[in-house]
């Protein structure tokens, strides 16, 4: 796509922007600029005014002319043919230095004395639009006779061309690319409607013109007609289409051409003898065929829409009836149907595939509007119209969906100002954009390529860099993080020498409740049982711990270690994840260190095994709901201040009943078991003092009421504390010694001796007042 810094003017104001600007800008925002020309006409080149041509007395192919250059007037002999009396010229005068390396001087041309030289394109360094000299007229705009061409801005400017991707076909019209210049600093695009056109009320376009389609077409059409008496083309548009390199055979093309590079708008134009019948008027079918739409005139292919034209029916330098076209079709359909059906094409086809200008009343408008400025003409009123049965596309987002895409977060009204700049009508609520799609963008399918607009419009070196990160979102279920933790525990208990026993969820009911256990009510309790020993859902893993271990003595094993993580059912057959285990007989198998005769299981040796599990915990007095505990010997398993489970002795008459010898057993409720990433605390690099405290108690208090006290009353130096001894003496009387153990650290020092007394008398103030007992 080429354009020009001139051209770009007439739909934006770029005045105070530039050239190096712009370009780092096309750049930045994804139209890569693939070259950069600038031309500027040599100083002493200036405007001028014919005001006498006459021959050459003495040469036929030249001409005296008396030329105004603002400053005097000049004679000047030309050789060009199209010189001529009241022309507006570009004239080289004394001193001048052209491209070519001419000087211009004073000089003599067969015995006639001249003092410039009126110039060709060619000759002072602009593309050669023309034969002969150049021939100024209004359409560069103002300008002043005796001026400098190199201060007029078509006379110095810049031509760009643009390497676009496949997908911004909304970029191949110098308005296309206007429009991304308005977004990207935001400034609006000028007014280039026509506001009233010159219609002839007297004659309608169906007086010449006839069109038959069927209903229901996927192309829009929009058809005008002109006759004209004159068609004089303007320098500029002949310097422009030289530029972009799409000069044509004649000046009504030449016009079409133009109008469709500047508005992206696709124009054709047919000659209406070409397209008239018998009855003297213009008729058309529009058929769809192999896949496209062409247009037929008397049974001939005149085109196919939005792919190509038959040379015959395009308007010749003598036409002077011309139906207008302007079309539109869905740019995917066109790819398709030319890949399928090999159908030649032309330059068209390259605009309408990659996506052009949908507002085709709007291009035929403004290429009248631009006949208007040079060609005489007149204009049937009406118009023939067909429109596609297009539905808006519309978007909606959250700024936090962009801000998240981006990586930055960009204010609300930018990203508003952006998109309306760019065609796109928004209504926001809070931070919720609907965005309806405008018809030109139909590469815009969902909000990831909103923010993809946004990004090259606000530029990526204009966005901080941050490293890459990938947030690859959580598709692990708590299925998975049951199964780690499931996992995990298994391991640990096999780690301490334990053995996974699998069981059935079944269990017999009269066992159950021989020891106690609530079974599933009766109503919602097994219909079929596969045995009777298995007919209701176990409420507990114990009993099949104990079963498994008593088959494990009879088959000849003295020191049983068991475990299981399985399913339980209260009454109301709720399903609960269960870890129990079982520790029977003695504590470690026969061995020279033992010399043969190990010892048997104690409560104090199980209760550090189940630690070495499942970690630290704490023990409270506890009487269990079931049969099976020992009345002295069993426990609350309190793991950071909650109650997670049991354990305890089994029962002697239990261990009698299964054959077992001393055994112990832990349930715990598995749900409640930690299983959370491992957080580093932090530690002391002063060393720890201990200090301990013997406590004159009654027999009859319990160690808990001690330290709920000590707990609440310790300062921050004592980090921790147990009962190392209990001593009973009949000197005592109704008391007993306790026998405490204080650790002691500060973070910021190493305590003193009077730190530690500090600390200790606070605690032993506070288990004076609350429970009344004191030292020994």
């Amino acid at each position: 796509m080429i354009v020009t810094r001139s051209w770009l003017n007439e739909w934006i104001d770029l005045s105070d922007i530039t050239t190096e600007k712009l370009l780092k800008t096309f750049n930045s925002i994804g139209l890569e600029v693939d070259s950069h020309r600038r031309y500027d006409v040599p100083k002493r080149v200036v405007f001028g005014r014919v005001l006498e041509c006459e021959k050459h007395p003495d040469a036929d192919k030249l001409s005296v002319c008396k030329v105004d250059i603002g400053t005097s007037v000049r004679q000047i002999v030309c050789g060009a043919k199209n010189v001529r009396t009241g022309l507006d010229v570009a004239v080289a005068t004394i001193g001048a230095k052209l491209p070519n390396g001419m000087e211009i001087k004073h000089a003599n041309l067969r015995g006639v004395d001249s003092e410039g030289m009126i110039c060709s394109a060619g000759e002072i360094g602009l593309d050669d639009f023309c034969s002969g000299i150049i021939e100024i007229d209004e359409s560069i705009g103002s300008y002043n006779i005796g001026d400098e061409l190199c201060t007029h801005p078509v006379f110095s400017d810049d031509i760009i061309e643009i390497e676009l991707t496949a997908n911004r076909g909304d970029c191949l019209s110098i308005m296309g690319v206007a429009r991304d210049l308005s977004a990207a600093f935001n400034k609006p695009l000028k007014e280039n409607r026509l506001e009233k056109l010159p219609d002839n009320k007297k004659k309608g376009i169906g007086r010449v013109f006839s069109l038959s389609h069927k209903n229901d077409l996927d192309v829009s059409l929009f058809y005008k007609a002109v006759e004209f008496n004159s068609t004089e083309l303007p320098m500029l548009i002949q310097l422009r289409l030289k530029q972009i390199d799409e000069q044509k055979e004649n000046n009504i093309l030449s016009y079409l051409q133009y109008v469709t590079h500047s508005t992206g708008v696709i124009l054709r134009g047919y000659d209406f003898e070409f397209l008239k019948d018998d009855s003297g008027i213009a008729k058309a079918d529009v058929v769809y065929e192999n896949g496209m739409y062409v247009l037929y005139s008397n049974e001939i292919r005149a085109s196919s829409i939005g792919i190509n034209q038959c040379e015959e029916s395009k308007p010749t330098k003598d036409s002077k009836l011309v139906i207008l076209e302007a079309s539109y079709i869905e740019p995917s359909k066109v790819a398709k149907a030319v890949m399928q059906n090999d159908i030649p094409t032309n330059e068209d086809y390259y605009r309408s595939s990659r996506g052009s200008e949908p507002d085709l009343e709007f291009g035929v408008n403004y290429l009248i509007k631009t006949l208007q400025n040079s060609c005489e003409f007149e204009l049937f009123s009406g118009d023939i119209e067909i429109n596609d049965d297009y539905s808006e596309k519309i978007i909606s987002f959250n700024k936090e969906d962009i801000d998240l895409i981006i990586g930055y977060e960009i204010d609300k009204s930018k990203i508003t100002n952006i998109l309306k700049n760019l065609g796109f009508r928004v209504q926001k609520a809070s931070d919720t954009f609907a965005v309806v799609v405008p018809k030109f963008r139909h590469d815009i399918t969902n909000y990831q390529d909103i923010a993809e607009e946004i990004v090259r419009l606000i530029g990526i070196d204009n966005i901080p860099s941050k490293p890459f990160e990938i947030v690859e979102a959580n598709r692990l279920s708590d299925d998975y993080f049951t199964f780690r933790k499931k996992r995990y525990y298994r391991l640990q208990a096999a780690k301490c020498g334990f053995f996974e026993s699998v069981h059935f969820v079944f269990d017999e009911k009269q066992s159950l409740e021989k020891y106690g256990f609530k079974t599933v009510d009766e109503d919602k309790d097994l219909l079929n049982p596969i045995v009777n020993t298995l007919d209701t859902l176990r409420p507990t893993v114990m009993l099949w711990l104990l079963k498994s271990a008593s088959q494990n003595k009879n088959n000849g094993y003295r020191s049983i270690k068991l475990f299981e993580v399985g399913s339980v059912f209260d009454s109301d057959r709720t399903e609960m994840t269960k870890f129990g285990g079982i520790f029977s007989g003695y504590k470690e198998k026969d061995s020279i260190l033992n010399s043969g005769k190990p010892e048997l299981i104690d409560f104090q040796y199980f209760v550090k095994t189940l630690s070495n599990i499942i970690g630290d915990f704490e023990l409270e007095k506890h009487q269990t709901s079931h049969k099976l505990s020992h009345p002295y010997q069993c426990a609350k398993i309190i793991k950071e201040g909650k109650e997670i489970g049991e354990l305890f002795r089994v029962h002697p008459l239990v261990e009698k009943d299964f054959d077992l010898d001393r055994t112990f057993l832990f349930e715990i409720d598995f749900d409640k078991l930690d299983f959370e990433l491992k957080q580093a605390k932090e530690i002391s690099k002063f060393q720890s003092s201990t200090r301990d405290i013997s406590l004159l108690v009654p027999k009859d208090m319990e160690y808990k009421s001690v330290k709920d006290v000590i707990d609440e009353a310790k300062p921050d130096e004592v980090v921790e504390f147990y009962p190392v001894d209990i001593f009973e003496d009949e000197t005592l009387g109704e008391n007993k010694s306790l026998t405490v153990r204080m650790v002691l650290k500060s973070y910021e020092k190493t305590l003193t001796e009077e730190d530690i007394n500090t600390a200790v008398e606070t605690i032993l103030k506070a288990l004076k007042e609350k429970l009344n007992i004191g030292l020994r």
